[in-house]
């Protein structure tokens, strides 16, 4: 029974199931990022770059067996993601600043030292 006790402890640990989690729902926002990026920005900004630099079927260059076309495909599919995902940190940490924290609430020893030198000035 140690054994089985030991592995459901592990498992219902706080930071294994908010590591699934986290896993679970980077997953379905990496499928967002992705689509933003393949049917959004590639279509309005990247192929009509790639068009005008004469290189819209750059995934199609071969030289022999060595594919570039498709690594360059790669490169700049990962650059894409990369950068809405900063826009979209950034944008989020942005809104997270305007969040002004409340007021830390004095300790006694605080409100003490408060009144005591309140008195003082009085004198």
């Amino acid at each position: 029974m140690g054994f089985l006790k030991d592995f459901k402890d592990f498992a219902m640990r706080g930071n294994v199931v908010d590591l699934a989690v986290a896993v679970i729902i980077g997953g379905a926002f990496g499928a967002i990022v992705s689509s933003l990026v393949e049917n959004i920005i590639t279509p309005l900004l990247l192929a009509p770059l790639l068009k005008a630099a004469h290189a819209q079927d750059l995934d199609k260059l071969t030289w022999g067996a060595v594919k570039p076309g498709k690594f360059l495909s790669s490169v700049i599919n990962f650059l894409l993601i990369a950068f809405v995902l900063f826009l979209i940190i950034r944008a989020a940490k942005s809104l997270e600043k305007k969040k002004t924290p409340p007021e830390p609430a004095l300790t006694t020893t605080e409100k003490l030292l408060t009144e005591i030198r309140d008195e003082l000035k009085k004198n």
